[in-house]
């Protein structure tokens, strides 16, 4: 089997999910890693996912992962599978529940030395980790381009000097805006760019859910807003963040330009919103995907910092 290009290392969560009307929706995939996947597969790419997984995974679902994407990068661990219930209100706020006692591993497992050596020399990948596993993994793959998204629990901490360590490891940097503005305690989002740009970041990618994309390059003196992608109906905006960040990689390596790469971005994340979870590969993709990228372009503007 031919190396993946591109990576994609994060957690891979069941998600059992409860509506504010009682529906419900029962063994959904989900996941950070899983997500951004997805973002590189929508992109045209196959990725390689990098994650753990435990017992008891439903065979469906791990049929699924096997047809979209490279698995090897998957170390089983005999812990219970992690699976967690989702539940929405009325105004959209989400409670996570898990519903296994051990999580840790799965958020923050494999280590870089435990992924096959076949993974080798990848063009980038995404990261969705805390500060102390940057560096770890730019060693594992001091070539590839690295987008970086740090964990939510850690930007709300605040903990700015660790933050600041772990941008020296990376590319591109890629938090959402509520997280990027408890880490700052900035409000504006062009002034947290900045301050991103200023602090060593070299790509500043800040997410902002329905009002698009901000996104940056040290040295240019100009950010670009990219629009979110509209879709006929929201059904869950989920791990769109994190579909958002595997688009966003594979157009920077395509064509090292941000403002492009913030359109991948935008075409990728608005797959995953018309889907509860991960959402399957369209039949129509390469279609969709091109008419979804020139709507990204068409409402994409720049503005001076």
């Amino acid at each position: 089997m031919p190396t993946p290009e591109f990576l994609a290392i994060g957690s891979i969560i069941i998600d059992d999910i409860v509506y504010p009307d009682g529906r419900t929706s029962m063994g959904v995939l989900g996941g950070g890693g899983t997500h951004a996947a997805y973002g590189i597969a929508f992109a045209g790419e196959k990725p390689g996912l990098v994650g753990l997984v435990g017992a008891g995974l439903p065979r469906d679902i791990r049929a699924r992962l096997e047809a979209d994407f490279d698995t090897a990068g998957l170390v089983r661990t005999h812990h219970p599978q992690m699976r967690g219930w989702q539940i929405f209100e009325w105004n959209g706020v989400r409670n996570e529940i898990f519903r296994v006692e051990v999580i840790e591993p799965f958020m923050y497992g494999p280590a870089p030395d435990e992924i096959p050596a076949s993974f080798t020399n990848p063009r980038g990948f995404t990261l969705l980790r805390g500060p102390q596993h940057v560096a770890a993994w730019r060693a594992r793959f001091p070539d590839a381009a690295l987008l970086w998204e740090p964990v939510r629990i850690f930007m709300l901490s605040a903990d700015h000097e660790a933050f600041f360590e772990g941008i020296t490891h990376a590319d591109i940097v890629s938090p959402n805006l509520h997280e990027a503005q408890a880490m700052y305690g900035i409000e504006d989002e062009r002034e947290i760019i900045r301050r991103m740009l200023a602090d060593g970041v070299e790509v500043a990618v800040l997410r902002m859910g329905e009002l698009g994309s901000l996104v940056a390059r040290s040295g240019d003196g100009r950010a670009y807003y990219i629009p979110a992608v509209e879709v006929a109906e929201v059904v869950d905006q989920t791990g769109a963040g994190n579909t958002y960040c595997g688009g966003f990689l594979v157009g920077y390596c395509r064509e090292g330009d941000v403002a492009e790469a913030g359109c991948y971005g935008a075409a990728a994340a608005s797959f995953t919103l018309e889907h509860v979870g991960c959402a399957r590969m369209p039949a129509n993709l390469e279609r969709d995907w091109d008419r979804r990228l020139e709507e990204a372009r068409a409402g994409l503007r720049s503005v001076l910092l």
